[in-house]
């Protein structure tokens, strides 16, 4: 009988770093399942639940764990008492958890109470807001970890981790990019009503520790977007303290030159990237997928603090009226090498070698901090 694998995805980035990484395990045999929360099960930020149920020959099991404008330690207690009702009734041999979101926080820590087998994925990493503390509180809950650079790997083990439970696969959605999206630019336009032949795109989210400006921010940096003359895709921000603020602003956006949307496919997302001018904004994708494909990116804020640099980054704060405009102007366009920084795509290949090794399936539930020597 083969070993089950459930994979815990709250939105649709995550999501885009756990397919290819389920995808590949099973088609090594694995069975495959996912628990579907958080943004998935919420019409506003497009319904992504209906995405992950795309996915062949899985099980999958929903669970609404929030309304508009829940707390997140509300979130986070809903999520508790639900994944742990559930792995009540069903045991998976393997719980993988992404990342530092709310939801990913409960699934670890009902695991770990349960010791129910776990893994982290794209831990270790670091960024400046509150995430960066639950990206390390899922560190020291979850029992294994693949992640995405060696420098995460370093701080892993910085934090008391054994090397022996430590994988560096790279970051997952870098096989997406890594390879043909399948869709055409054409097929992207007309999916989602894009009219642009020119355009950059843009992800602004709240930064939870900045909720009482996050709004000015938003408007300071959508301000000089709409002074340049520019077309724009933009993606809708997460659900966040302080995405109302940034709703307001998006939507005083001109149509002509600003088309809006709450979410995409992946493959679509990836082709998009690919013939974007540039990236603009605090999501990861313009620190970590941008530079992978040669798309100038400027990141914006504290969101991305201290996560990744490169020739074709260029960090900027919201208020920093001159930047922003510099880069609009000289980056615009350009096209870089590209960044390995966070993998070269072979991370699901990576992550199957390791689940077909015996030995990480003797890893002890009970853990115990390791010391450098």
């Amino acid at each position: 009988m083969s070993r089950k694998l459930l994979f815990v995805t709250g939105t649709r980035a995550d999501y885009g770093k756990l397919e290819p990484l389920a995808h590949a395990a099973q088609q090594a045999g694995f069975s495959i399942g996912f628990f579907i929360t958080g943004m998935h099960m919420m019409r506003r930020y497009g319904e992504t639940k209906l995405e992950v149920k795309r996915f062949p020959n899985a099980e999958f099991f929903e669970f609404v764990n929030q309304r508009e404008g829940d707390a997140l330690e509300f979130i986070l207690s809903k999520t508790i008492l639900g994944f742990s009702d559930f792995v009540h009734e069903h045991r998976p041999d393997l719980v993988l958890i992404h990342g530092d979101r709310v939801e990913a926080l409960g699934a670890s820590i009902v695991c770990a109470m349960k010791y129910i087998p776990s893994a982290h994925i794209e831990g270790g990493e670091v960024s400046g807001t509150i995430d960066e503390s639950l990206r390390h509180c899922n560190t020291k809950l979850c029992a294994t970890h693949f992640v995405s650079s060696e420098a995460a790997r370093q701080r892993v083990l910085a934090l008391g981790e054994s090397p022996d439970s430590v994988y560096n696969i790279g970051s997952p959605e870098l096989d997406t990019h890594a390879r043909p999206s399948g869709v055409t630019m054409d097929e992207v336009r007309a999916r989602y009503a894009i009219p642009f032949e020119d355009y950059g795109i843009a992800v602004f989210h709240p930064v939870t520790s900045e909720a009482d400006t996050i709004g000015a921010q938003a408007q300071a940096l959508f301000d000089r977007l709409a002074a340049s003359g520019r077309h724009f895709v933009v993606i809708a921000p997460n659900n966040d303290p302080g995405t109302e603020d940034i709703f307001a602003v998006l939507d005083k956006l001109p149509k002509d030159r600003f088309r809006q949307i709450p979410s995409m496919r992946f493959a679509y997302f990836s082709e998009l990237m690919r013939h974007a001018s540039a990236m603009v904004g605090n999501s990861s994708a313009g620190v970590r997928e941008a530079p992978f494909l040669g798309v100038p990116s400027l990141d914006v804020g504290t969101r991305q603090n201290l996560r990744a640099t490169g020739p074709s980054i260029t960090h900027a704060h919201a208020f920093d009226a001159g930047k922003i405009e510099q880069f609009l102007s000289a980056q615009w366009g350009l096209k870089f090498p590209t960044s390995a920084e966070f993998g070269d795509g072979q991370a699901a290949q990576r992550f199957v070698s390791a689940l077909a090794d015996p030995v990480f399936w003797r890893i002890s539930g009970q853990k115990s901090f390791h010391d450098a020597h």
